[in-house]
């Protein structure tokens, strides 16, 4: 199996390492204190990984796509066709603006810890509407589409309901239970909430309304290597069907036309600065930039639940592989 693109033999590697380490740690369960938070890391670049794939497939063949969308979703925690109506069809249609299931500005425009930590839960939840739609609009208009997604859901369920059996299997209840819990459990939680919570951070207090301010960047080199590039998030919304190893190269030519407070170095001072600094001196936390994301010219909210979804050639287009 060869990706379409040579960058993306970095990404099969990853694949591969993160059920590498899995089974390392079902081996040796006295190595899972030293490694369930590699596990965790792996997790999380196999969710940034279900997005690239969704937005640009990794391989040429339909079957070959669908093969590695299972895969990832094992290690990621979710079936990956969950990207389609919730992100793909979605949040790049409304970004952040009345209509996007995942908006920052639910319940408060407020930036600070509690709602960051909690966003995971309460996106989560309104996230549900637009997937059970697009399941139903599946299941009367696409039928094969609809056998694609349960798939995906019996492949899921299933690897991780084997991976627990397997685990008690080798190492008895109570320490099969925790080398689950701790290899693959806590590793796939941490990884759905960190996304969202990068989501979260991406486009808080950033001006959905604007042409090139509607997301908060990160440029670091760390940050993009070990995510993908998922740091460069104004240029992955402006060109979403670009490779994520050419986001770089699209960021330098946006960066000067972005507003310097919506590009960011590091990733760990804007969390210190956010979320404690800003707890002492309020003037280090984020402003709002431009037009709030509430602040409609028309007032109009929109359903999403019954947002557009075309389910006709789901799984066929480039950034509907994943089913």
């Amino acid at each position: 199996m060869r990706p379409r693109i040579a960058a993306d033999y970095r990404t099969l590697l990853w694949v591969m390492i993160a059920p590498a380490l899995v089974a390392l740690q079902f081996a040796r369960p006295a190595l899972v204190p030293y490694l369930w938070w590699v596990s965790a890391y792996f997790a999380l670049a196999c969710g940034v990984i279900a997005h690239n794939h969704n937005h640009c497939p990794t391989f040429k063949g339909k079957l070959q796509n669908q093969i590695f969308g299972n895969w990832i979703s094992i290690f990621y925690g979710y079936p990956t066709f969950a990207w389609i109506p919730t992100h793909n069809l979605n949040h790049h249609k409304y970004v952040n603006r009345a209509g996007d299931a995942t908006i920052t500005w639910r319940y408060t425009n407020r930036h600070n810890l509690l709602v960051a930590v909690t966003y995971f839960f309460v996106s989560s939840y309104w996230q549900s509407d637009p997937i059970k739609f697009f399941i139903r609009k599946a299941k009367k208009e696409n039928p094969s589409l609809y056998r694609r997604i349960l798939l995906q859901y019996t492949i899921w369920g299933g690897a991780h309901l084997s991976l627990l059996a397997l685990s008690i299997a080798l190492h008895g209840l109570k320490t099969g239970l925790y080398v689950y819990v701790m290899t693959l459990l806590i590793p796939a939680f941490f990884a759905l909430w960190t996304i969202m919570l990068f989501n979260y951070d991406q486009h808080v207090h950033t001006d959905p309304w604007s042409k090139h301010n509607h997301s908060r960047s990160w440029d670091g080199k760390l940050l993009n290597f070990l995510l993908f590039n998922n740091g460069y998030h104004a240029a992955h919304h402006e060109n979403p069907g670009v490779h994520w190893s050419k986001l770089a190269e699209v960021h330098a030519v946006l960066a000067p036309k972005i507003d310097p407070a919506l590009i960011e170095r590091s990733l760990a001072w804007y969390w210190t600065r956010e979320y404690l600094v800003a707890l002492f001196v309020p003037s280090m936390g984020s402003k709002q930039i431009g037009r709030a994301p509430f602040d409609a010219p028309d007032g109009n909210a929109v359903n999403v639940a019954s947002a557009d979804v075309d389910v006709g050639e789901a799984g066929t287009n480039a950034q509907m592989v994943s089913p």
